[in-house]
C-alpha cells in the first residue's frame, strides 16, 4: 500500500448502531454498559471501529451482525457525529446507523451474551459522549419516513392486528391517534391485507389479523398517513 496524507493528522473513524424495537406497546431500543476505556460502565449504544477493508455500510452491517445475530436487517444511515470533544480517547468521527428488527427475533442468549437491554425510548439514560442525541435524531428520521413508507412493519410480526399498528404509529411519534381515522386510512391501504385469522391472545374478543404485501406497496406510490 502507498503511504500518502503523511502530513495530515490520522482520525479513527467508527459506527454506531441505534437498534430499535417494538415490544409491549413500547418503541424500545438496544443499550448496554460500555466495556472499555473511557467510559467504561456508562449506558452506550452498541458500534466499533470501521476496518480498512470495509466501507461504512459493511461495517455497520457486521455490527449489527455480532450483536443481533440477524441477518437483511432495516438499516439507514443517521449522520457523522464529529464534535472535536466527543470522545476523551481519541479524535474520533462517529457514523451513526439505525435499524428495525422485530424483539421477537432477536436470540435472548445473544441479548445476554452482550450485556445489553431493551429500554423504552422515553426512559433511556444519559449515556457516553453523544449517544443521546444520536437516539433523538434517529428517531425524528423514522418520523418522517414512517408517514411515506411503511418501514414500522420492520418491528412487527408477520401478522398483526390493527390496534398493535396504531400502537406502533403512537409509540414512534409519541402522540396518541384517533382510533376511527386512522382504521379509515388504513383499511384503504390495498398492501395491508386483511387475513381469515383471528388473533385471540391479545384481544378477548378476537380481533382479525393483517399482514403487510410489499409487492402491493411497491405498486402504490400514493401512500401518505
Amino acid at each position: 500500500m502507498t503511504t500518502y496524507y503523511k502530513e495530515f493528522q490520522k482520525v479513527l473513524l467508527s459506527v454506531d448502531c441505534i437498534i430499535f424495537g417494538f415490544d409491549q406497546n413500547k418503541l424500545k431500543i438496544l443499550i448496554g454498559r460500555r466495556n472499555m476505556d473511557p467510559g467504561r460502565g456508562e449506558w452506550s449504544l452498541y458500534g466499533g471501529f470501521v476496518r480498512n477493508d470495509e466501507s461504512l455500510d459493511a461495517a455497520a452491517q457486521r455490527t449489527l451482525l455480532e450483536l443481533t445475530g440477524l441477518r437483511n436487517i432495516f438499516m439507514s444511515q443517521v449522520g457523522a457525529f464529529g464534535n472535536i470533544d466527543r470522545d476523551p480517547g481519541e479524535r474520533v468521527v462517529s457514523i451513526a446507523y439505525y435499524a428495525l428488527i422485530n424483539v421477537k427475533d432477536y436470540s435472548e442468549r445473544l441479548r445476554k451474551q452482550h450485556g445489553v437491554e431493551w429500554v423504552n425510548i422515553e426512559d433511556i439514560p444519559q449515556m457516553y459522549s453523544d449517544h443521546n442525541a444520536m437516539v433523538a435524531k434517529a428517531r425524528k428520521l423514522i418520523q418522517q419516513k414512517i408517514k411515506t413508507n411503511p418501514v414500522g412493519f420492520e418491528l412487527l410480526p408477520e401478522l398483526f392486528t390493527l390496534t398493535q399498528l396504531q400502537r406502533l404509529y403512537e409509540a414512534v411519534n409519541g402522540e396518541p391517534l384517533d382510533k376511527r381515522n386512522f382504521r379509515k386510512r388504513i383499511k384503504d391501504m390495498d398492501f395491508i391485507e386483511k387475513t381469515e385469522l383471528i388473533d385471540k391472545k391479545t384481544s378477548k374478543r378476537g380481533a382479525s389479523l393483517y399482514r403487510f404485501n410489499k409487492k402491493a406497496f411497491t405498486e402504490d406510490k400514493s401512500f401518505k398517513l
